[in-house]
């Protein structure tokens, strides 16, 4: 073979990458940009003449029939384009705002949100970061739009501008460790061994960049045996995050040791093109008032954020944990 040949090739099949993903890009986008115009051609007729469940049914086993070889003219997705064009009326907005989407994106939104604000966040947060659609329907279930960049921290003193504004980016509080499978009595090196048994949803919750360095890593100071409880890497930002886990209500004596950690990590594996290290200690619950007091006199950079082992919305469905303790006591050993 030529010299030429290995990188001529290579060069080649990234031509074909880049043709064979704008070709997609642009199916995917006339495909939205029909559906739009299915749908609002039946809301306009729902509007005038009042079709029903049957009309529809109809419509759609007419269309199987005359594209047989189109797949999404079932009766279910007739319905989501009718609600498609509702949710974005103007069909310049729709193919700007969803036409990069996958369609099975574009139902999650439909189904899971009505608020058309809520919308067009997740639709933005999923087109910068590439989520795939299970990961969309997780961010959704816990409420990322409450929850990101939303952890107490000290950044902006310890940490320059830009960098804290980076630094900020990559905090969520409080985290959803729901995939856990764990009771609220487990401790914290059963709830750490959960993490890394389960460290695909682990980073994923973690935040986008996460990459998993390690569990109870070794330090050996002077002869001093010291180990870091989770050790993550962020590719994106080049930091290390050293993770500590607490599994009561914060107190301002954990900041200490995190600290420790930090400044240690930052010392023995930061490289010079590496931004600077951050701590985040997780709680089960903690006052925020007494996390930025505390964190005012601490020199590392560091993050306080709570974990919840059930999402927001089955929380918010439960009733206080007083009542249960009171609706316990009343109950009489008889009916037991």
């Amino acid at each position: 073979m030529p010299s030429s040949y290995d990188s001529t090739l290579a060069t080649l099949k990234d031509q074909v990458l880049t043709a064979r993903f704008t070709a997609q890009r642009r199916v995917n986008n006339e495909l939205v940009g029909l559906y739009w115009r299915i749908g609002d051609t039946i809301a306009e007729r729902q509007a005038a003449e009042g079709w029903g469940a049957k009309v529809i049914a109809r419509l759609a086993a007419d269309l199987r029939a005359a594209f047989p070889d189109m797949k999404g003219f079932s009766p279910r997705n007739l319905t989501y384009m009718r609600t498609l064009a509702g949710a974005w009326p103007d069909p310049a907005t729709a193919q700007q705002a969803v036409a990069q989407l996958p369609w099975g994106h574009v139902t999650v939104l439909l189904d899971r949100l009505n608020d058309q604000a809520l919308r067009s966040w997740y639709t933005d947060q999923a087109l910068a970061h590439g989520w795939s659609r299970n990961v969309l329907e997780h961010h959704i279930k816990t409420q990322a739009h409450t929850r990101f960049e939303a952890a107490p921290s000290n950044f902006d003193r310890v940490l320059g501008r830009t960098d804290s504004d980076l630094a900020q980016q990559i905090t969520r509080d409080p985290y959803v460790l729901d995939f856990l499978a764990v009771n609220g009595d487990v401790k914290e090196r059963g709830l750490e061994q959960a993490l890394v048994d389960r460290i695909i949803d682990t980073l994923r919750e973690l935040g986008d960049g996460f990459a998993f360095v390690g569990r109870q890593v070794h330090f050996d100071v002077e002869g001093d045996d010291l180990f870091v409880d989770l050790l993550s890497f962020h590719v994106e930002q080049l930091r290390y995050v050293v993770i500590e886990l607490k599994t009561g209500r914060f107190k301002p004596e954990n900041l200490g040791q995190l600290g420790f950690y930090v400044a240690l990590v930052d010392d023995k594996l930061r490289r010079p093109q590496h931004a600077e290290t951050v701590g985040l200690l997780l709680v089960t619950n903690k006052n925020d008032a007494v996390v930025r007091y505390s964190l005012g006199s601490q020199q590392t950079p560091i993050e306080v954020a709570s974990y919840d082992l059930l999402p927001p919305g089955i929380q918010a469905a439960l009733p206080p944990e007083e009542d249960l303790a009171t609706a316990l006591n009343r109950v009489d050993p008889d009916d037991e």
